[in-house]
Parts: structure tokens; C-alpha cells; sequence
């Protein structure tokens, strides 16, 4: 995750994107990473589905219940990953929910992420008060556990957010579920300016970033952005290829 903090120090802007693990079958999983790698995306965030995914809007929801019908699992996800023999170059992020970190056994998901060549992990509904029930077992197993931050997050409990962030802080661009939306407010422009001015790592914008107009709103006030559900529904539509001018809009002025 160094080369994040690399990439925001040579002025550089990262693009996250997400894939729900097993929509399609888990094995287009493969030829999904490889592609987006392909693209020059900066890292890519693996969603695990999970039947009550309380932050995901409807597109994603809708990605990771024909997942589970697949039968996709954390487990089988985790396998695939580890069974990869291509080189990655870029970082993997895991999101998923607590519950399935819980009955997977957190000790057990941290070294099997480290097995599948996980670098990061991101649990939505984790609170941060009670982040030592996983957090602990990812720092043995060397994966960075991503804090999240809202437009609803006190000044105090930023300040303790921040102070425990590490590979980067996913800043939440709207007060809700993820989708993609028609636009953002000033008050998401303000509040990343906000959260940039003190955290000590990179700040990503997430959560509705679906247009280039949203990348120019915000580009100079976070060091990258987070894309998902217009990511899930191009795929899903196999027009993966509409999302290249968006990768593009974030990372053609990148330093090679």
C-alpha cells in the first residue's frame, strides 16, 4: 500500500475500482482483474456478497445476489484469489461485512487474505470503537484494515479516525448507499477538503462516483476516487469498455 502514499507525494490521482466477486461465476473473477489491471486502474476493491448488505445501493445489491446465487462464498472467493499464478501489480482491497469475517473466524480471515495476496480490507459496518475484533489479526497477517469517514462523522470522532488510518482514508461522498447518482453537493466538495487537510494518508472519495463531472468536482480536493456500481453494472452489461474514458479522466496526467 506504499505506493499509494507515492502516488499522492508525485501528485498523482488513484482510481479504486470495485467488482462484485462471483456476479457472472466466480471465474470471470480472474479475467476482471487482469482487465482492470490492464486499464491502469491504481488498485481494485473484490466486494464479497452477503445477503444483507446494509451499505450497498441497488446495483451492487442486486451484483452480489446473483453472486450468491452462484453460490459464491468468502471462503471460495478467498481460494480463487490465492489459486492466481499471474503477476498483480497493484494492490487487492477485500470489502465485506462483519458478519462473514465473524463466522469465517477473524484470525483465520486475516491469514487466508494474506495467502490470496490481499492487501487491505475494508468491513462498512465494522464500528471503529469495535475494530479490535479484527483488527489485531490483520496487522499480524501485514493487511491494512481502511477506515472509513462520513458527512455525518463528528470532529472528534475524525480526529481518532484519522489518527488510526493507514493505506488510505475512504471518504464517503454521500449520507446513504452506494450508486450512481446525477451529482454531488458543495457540502461533499467542503467536507474533503476537510478530511484531506488532516488525515495523514491518501483520501479517497467514494460512493456515487459514476461521471467525469464528479471526478472534475472533486479532483483537487481528494487524491482519488473510488468507483463501483458503474464498474458492477458495466460488467454485468459486458460494456466493461465505457468505463476506460472515467479510468482515464482520473489517472491520464498520472507521473509514469
Amino acid at each position: 500500500m506504499k505506493r499509494l502514499q507515492t502516488l499522492k507525494d508525485d501528485g498523482g490521482k488513484a482510481f479504486v475500482a470495485y467488482i462484485m466477486a462471483g456476479d457472472g461465476g466466480l471465474d470471470r473473477l480472474r479475467d476482471q482483474v487482469e482487465y482492470l489491471q490492464g486499464t491502469g486502474v491504481t488498485a481494485i476493491e473484490i466486494g464479497i456478497p452477503f445477503s444483507d448488505p446494509v451499505a450497498d445501493g441497488p446495483v451492487i445489491e442486486e451484483a452480489g445476489n446473483r453472486a450468491l446465487n452462484e453460490g459464491v462464498t468468502l471462503d471460495k472467493v478467498l481460494l480463487e484469489m490465492k489459486s492466481w499464478d499471474f503477476e498483480l501489480k497493484i494492490p487487492l482491497i477485500v470489502m465485506t461485512y462483519l458478519n462473514p469475517v465473524l463466522r469465517y473466524g477473524a484470525e483465520r480471515f486475516a491469514e487466508s487474505c494474506r495467502d490470496a495476496g490481499v492487501s487491505a480490507v475494508i468491513i462498512p459496518d465494522l464500528p471503529f470503537e469495535h475494530q479490535q475484533l479484527v483488527a489485531p489479526y490483520l496487522k499480524q497477517a501485514e493487511i491494512t484494515l481502511i477506515q472509513l469517514v462520513t458527512l455525518t462523522t463528528t470532529e472528534n470522532r475524525l480526529h481518532d479516525i484519522l489518527d488510526a488510518a493507514e493505506g488510505f482514508v475512504y471518504a464517503v461522498t454521500v449520507t446513504g448507499i452506494t450508486g450512481v447518482r446525477d451529482e454531488l453537493t458543495e457540502e461533499v466538495k467542503e467536507f474533503m477538503k476537510t478530511v484531506r487537510s488532516k488525515s495523514p494518508v491518501p483520501v479517497y472519495a467514494g460512493f456515487g462516483i459514476s461521471k467525469t463531472e464528479h471526478i472534475d468536482l472533486l479532483r483537487d480536493d481528494v487524491d482519488g476516487f473510488i468507483v463501483g456500481s458503474a464498474i458492477v453494472k458495466a460488467f454485468h452489461d459486458n460494456k466493461i469498455e465505457d468505463i476506460e474514458p472515467l479510468i482515464d479522466a482520473v489517472t491520464h496526467s498520472n507521473p509514469v
